[in-house]
């Protein structure tokens, strides 16, 4: 038997005043300081394609500042394509075999201290019990302490085929990766230290930070995260400017407040500070690209990082900072347009049957998996539907547009450059992705 999650939460919601269930004001304490030798190191790192097994991919290529930290497309192209977003097409003689098979999320305030699980199904999260202090994938426990969940993850995008490393063959880290060798000797992480350890631009300013001692990649992935941290910290949204008392909300995203944390229930899942309960949930979203499974097409989110059924479509409640620019939305970017989204949410089994397809945002490519099997498959449809656990709720067009203007209020004017935006050059003397 279903049982909706937001039943409950509803009936406190309505004993309380919308000042009770606001969020307080975000400060310098929610985030860690950052050291700004690492942060400059960090951003020539995230932008430099030396990390990718073929160096031809950073990790600004699907995180990329003027694309609010994304991408821009619901499912990517990794490696065997060139360019940015939307324009980004498959490098003749080097197609990939499949798109990425989630959709690349913003990064916005990852750094900040409550943030302890990521990815779309939290594979990487904070764990007392894990080796190191963090639970992660297999293959990838880590060799060294990291200092945050967000250093943890940055070790993970290198040893993708898909991503960063390379297609089977091609390059001594795509070799390793596929081979399942991310640590150790002539692993992934020990390779691509090694390219930065015979870069003096890294090298010598790495020395200011560790010391004498032999680079590891951790302190690679450390660097990155410190960028991260720094430059996608977003927090003078107007509605941040609301919390903080230095300005009031005008008349539609004020109602749009009023239901975002009242009668529309959004705050149910996306809750705090930056709008998200950091927890796990099923909301009936339309699957489609070659999904999670090995040898299939279906993508069973949570299930696959715990185990438990009961986990099957569950997805990572991803803040809701910037949303109005960081389109397309959902793990898998179902939906290009917000609004669809919103309406997505009012009643997920009806959207997922009348799902337009036109809204997934397909580069074009040849690829060897049917980007619709799972769509095609009524099957697949129905367990997704009965995964399902928003319970569906009306809402008018007036007040639909009213929420979109509430979140449209939760975007800061540095959205789509960041802090700093990439850098002239980076030590390896490799181009660099770029906007134009």
């Amino acid at each position: 038997m279903r049982i909706w999650v937001t039943v409950g939460i509803l009936s406190l919601q309505a004993t309380l005043s919308l000042a009770d269930v606001l969020p307080s004001a975000v400060t310098p304490a929610d985030f860690p300081a950052t050291d700004p030798l690492l942060v400059e190191i960090g951003r020539d790192l995230f932008f430099d394609p030396i990390l990718s097994g073929n160096r031809n991919i950073a990790c600004a290529t699907c995180h990329h500042p003027t694309l609010a930290s994304a991408d821009g497309v619901s499912l990517g192209l990794g490696e065997g394509a060139v360019a940015l977003g939307a324009r980004r097409h498959v490098q003749d003689g080097n197609a990939p075999h499949n798109r990425i098979p989630r959709n690349a999320p913003a990064l916005f305030n990852l750094g900040a201290h409550e943030f302890t699980v990521l990815f779309h199904d939290g594979r990487v999260q904070v764990d007392p019990d894990g080796a190191l202090g963090f639970r992660m994938p297999a293959n990838a426990e880590l060799e060294r302490p990291v200092p945050s969940v967000l250093a943890a993850q940055a070790l993970m995008p290198v040893t993708s085929a898909d991503e960063m490393a390379g297609q089977e063959g091609e390059n001594p880290v795509s070799r390793a990766a596929r081979e399942g060798r991310f640590a150790g000797a002539g692993g992934v992480w020990d390779l691509l230290c090694k390219r930065i350890e015979a870069l003096p631009g890294y090298t010598e300013r790495f020395k200011a930070v560790i010391g004498e001692r032999k680079l590891h990649f951790t302190d690679i992935a450390r660097a990155i995260a410190e960028f991260e941290t720094f430059e996608f910290q977003s927090v003078d949204s107007p509605f941040d400017r609301h919390l903080r008392g230095e300005a009031t909300l005008d008349a539609a995203q004020s109602a749009g407040m009023d239901l975002f944390y009242g009668k529309a229930r959004c705050s149910t899942c996306h809750a705090g500070a930056f709008q998200t309960d950091h927890r796990f949930h099923a909301i009936g979203l339309p699957q489609f690209g070659p999904g999670k499974d090995a040898g299939g097409y279906a993508d069973r989110g949570r299930l696959a990082v715990t185990g438990n059924e009961d986990d099957r479509y569950r997805f990572r409640t991803p803040s809701l900072r910037n949303v109005a620019v960081t389109a397309p939305y959902g793990h898998n970017g179902a939906y290009a347009d917000l609004e669809a989204m919103v309406r997505h949410h009012l009643d997920p089994i009806t959207s997922l049957t009348r799902y337009d397809r036109s809204q997934a945002q397909l580069p074009q490519a040849q690829v060897e998996t049917d980007d619709w099997a799972a769509m095609d498959d009524m099957e697949e449809v129905i367990r997704i539907a009965e995964a399902t656990e928003i319970a569906p709720i009306a809402l008018s067009d007036e007040e639909v547009a009213q929420i979109l203007a509430f979140l449209g209020a939760l975007t800061d004017p540095r959205a789509r450059t960041g802090r700093l935006g990439p850098p002239a050059s980076v030590p390896s003397g490799l181009p660099l992705d770029t906007a134009n």
